[in-house]
């Protein structure tokens, strides 16, 4: 199924039904499938068929999500490209891409602007809303094309989207995404959460992200999807009470973010099915927190870009035991391998581990990429041993879930130990005074990398370094304790939230003031 099947699928179940919801005002399924054929249409005029990338540059935004169908109609290939990279990088993908069309909102016209001369084959330029030099006016466009009057057959294993890697190691690479990858993570999601009748999901993280992919699933059910323009705490308090969502999706930095807000508690979320999260390891005591306050509603997610969203999965019943209490020693795992995804822990010889064992977490099935693209060499490195690499370790335990011990590239070597960063940042983040944590190595003339966190405080709480660590050291030992333990308020992030760690690094260099003081 391409994906336009999506959004069909949930046409033939009730037209008209509200399918996409924003500001208050609503689309009937009808109302979006016939502006898909319109924009199909108007792309074959443009002269982009078959195969042709086409880009949607845009904050969330349903005339941006409905391009997505149109592009899918006319057999080109969606590119998602995120409006909070840097021009430069922006510039790079889509050229990697080779984007001939991008449709874009009017307040990202200055980007466009510093890009466009650099991009030859990018011939089609249209502005979602308003009027920009140079570029098409979208009403205008459309208004001048005929609706594709059939769609153009694609098979499964046709590409049907390039998505960007997320680059913070380096330059992004372009991920093959076919249309048995974006079907089989779908199917995935529809066997493994809870829906039910109507779903209604709210989409605060932005739809260039999972956040979009798992629009695909609640519109196979006829579901309606309410977007949020703009990230905002409260208003997405408000609009669960008000639309009675049934679904939605947070990183777990939102979710802490969640737990602090003032409202949260006065507000009517009984209406959750599932609030999925994913993207980064979440904190299990925020996580046994959010349960108790928020509901039974947890559903973890564990993918990346390669195989999307759905590698494991963690169904709301599977964080609790037969008894209904929390099942605290689930709650630092990513859940079991999904359905249809076989999982498996690699040695460094290409050997399977057993259970229990720690190794590289690797994947096969039709959930994983047709490649990178253009790059054949990364895709062999990738692809090594007949398995895909995610490139981070775990294990797998007797009960056969999946826990991720942390990505290969952050383990740190102290003083001859191999110490994962991420069994680190839990034992911080457990602690009251701490909202998040990072935890990095940097380079030190006796302990080889020097143990270090930087810690952001929740509101309103002082966090101590002295008192850190000998919260740390209580519960992993002195190996594992920070040498060095620095307060920021506030981490760097990439665009979906995740902690930057080779910004940290660069700050630490930049600054001598909080760079390793002495050697202990």
């Amino acid at each position: 199924m391409q994906l336009a099947g999506y959004l069909d699928k949930g046409a033939s179940l009730g037209g008209g039904e509200p399918c996409l919801t924003t500001n208050g005002r609503s689309r009937d399924y009808a109302a979006v499938q016939e502006s898909s054929w319109r924009i199909a249409g108007a792309l074959r005029g443009s002269g982009i068929g078959a195969g042709d990338r086409v880009a949607v540059l845009s904050a969330n935004d349903p005339d941006a999500l409905g391009c997505v169908f149109g592009i899918s109609r006319a057999g080109a290939v969606w590119c998602p490209v995120n409006p909070r990279n840097e021009a430069a990088e922006n510039e790079q993908l889509l050229g990697m891409f080779g984007c001939r069309c991008l449709f874009f909102q009017a307040k990202f016209a200055p980007l466009v602007q510093r890009i466009r001369h650099g991009l030859p084959e990018l011939t089609t330029l249209v502005c979602l809303d308003g009027e920009v030099d140079g570029a098409w006016n979208f009403a205008e466009w459309l208004a001048r094309a005929d609706p594709l009057p059939g769609p153009v057959t694609r098979a499964g294993d046709d590409l049907c989207m390039l998505a960007a890697t997320g680059g913070t190691t380096g330059l992004p690479k372009g991920v093959r995404l076919t249309g048995t990858n974006m079907a089989t993570a779908t199917a995935t999601t529809l066997m493994s959460y809870p829906f039910g009748d109507s779903p209604r999901y709210l989409a605060l993280a932005p739809l260039t992200h999972s956040a979009g992919v798992l629009t695909f699933p609640i519109m196979a059910l006829g579901g309606e999807v309410v977007i949020m323009p703009n990230p905002d705490l409260g208003e997405f308090l408000r609009l669960v009470q008000h639309h009675r969502i049934t679904h939605a999706f947070l990183p777990p930095t939102v979710i802490y973010g969640l737990l602090e807000h003032p409202d949260l508690d006065a507000t009517d979320l009984s209406s959750l099915r599932c609030l999925w999260y994913g993207a980064a390891p979440m904190s299990p005591t925020r996580l046994a927190e959010a349960l108790t306050r928020i509901g039974p509603v947890f559903g973890q997610l564990f993918g990346q870009t390669e195989a999307p969203n759905m590698i494991s999965t963690m169904a709301p019943a599977d964080h609790f035991r037969p008894d209904g209490s929390i099942a605290t020693e689930r709650l630092t795992s990513a859940g079991r391998p999904s359905p249809l995804t076989q999982v498996a822990v690699m040695g460094e010889q290409g050997a399977l581990l057993p259970r229990g064992e720690r190794g590289e977490v690797v994947v096969r099935g039709p959930l994983v990429m047709d490649g990178y693209h253009e790059n054949p060499e990364a895709t062999a490195a990738v692809s090594e041993h007949g398995w895909h690499h995610t490139g981070d370790i775990g294990y797998l335990d007797a009960e056969n879930f999946l826990h991720i011990v942390d990505r290969a590239k952050d383990m740190i070597i102290t003083g001859g130990f191999n110490v994962y960063s991420a069994e680190v940042e839990q034992a911080l983040l457990a602690h009251p005074a701490v909202l998040d944590a990072a935890v990095i190595g940097l380079p030190d003339e006796k302990w080889g990398e020097r143990l270090t966190a930087v810690v952001q405080p929740r509101p309103e709480r002082q966090a101590e370094p002295d008192e850190l660590k000998s919260f740390v050291k209580e519960r992993l030992g002195s190996v594992k304790t920070p040498k060095q333990i620095e307060i920021w308020p506030d981490l760097p992030r990439s665009k979906i939230g995740k902690v930057l760690k080779p910004e940290i690094k660069n700050r630490f260099a930049a600054d001598p003031d909080t760079a390793p003081r002495g050697l202990d």
